[in-house]
């Protein structure tokens, strides 16, 4: 579970924690707070990206924010790991916000008192960074950042820039697939 489920710069295995401590939480209130934020903002994104695109933001955002981590931990010298789904919800989280920013929201506990998703995202991302030049530790505040700030750079201009261009990528993949096999003498 250490070696390959949570995130840290200082471990033999360096890669694959990157992707797999998106699927490990510290507990059971870990895991169900962040499922809430994921259930609560999931819908929205796939409707507005679809369930492939979406999940290869998903995924690609768990690595990332991973990523962010780890600089910000070799930059700073404090090298605990990290674990759970945070970066890649808070990617999530921003880019709902981004593209619908004046949508309403409220705290659970707290429904009376509403904001808009766009100062959401803007007191998330105030709060992570003071937590991350305080060095506050109840969160990998570096990770929550570069989750967000990919969420907020995909739905601005990663659509563009690569889902909507990946057809040429997407066609060599199926000729390859499919005419490989005839060329080299086997069978389909």
């Amino acid at each position: 579970m250490m070696r390959y489920f949570t995130s840290s710069p200082a471990s033999r295995v360096l890669c694959s924690p990157m992707l797999l401590s998106t699927f490990s939480h510290f507990s059971l209130f870990h895991m169900a707070a962040n499922m809430y934020v994921l259930w609560s903002f999931s819908s929205s994104i796939v409707n507005i990206l679809g369930q492939e695109q979406f999940m290869a933001v998903y995924l690609s955002a768990g690595v990332i924010s991973n990523f962010v981590s780890y600089m910000c931990k070799v930059a700073t010298g404090r090298y605990g790991p990290s674990l759970g789904a945070s970066g890649a919800i808070m990617s999530v989280l921003a880019a709902v916000c981004t593209k619908i920013p004046e949508g309403r929201l409220a705290i659970i506990f707290l429904p009376m008192f509403t904001f808009t998703a766009g100062n959401a995202l803007k007191a998330i991302i105030a709060m992570d960074t003071a937590g991350m030049i305080l060095g506050w530790k109840f969160f990998d505040h570096a990770a929550h950042l570069g989750g967000a700030l990919f969420g907020i750079w995909y739905i601005t201009y990663g659509h563009e820039l690569i889902w909507k261009n990946r057809e040429p990528l997407v066609k060599m993949w199926h000729e390859m697939r499919t005419d490989g096999p005839k060329k080299g003498g086997g069978s389909k």
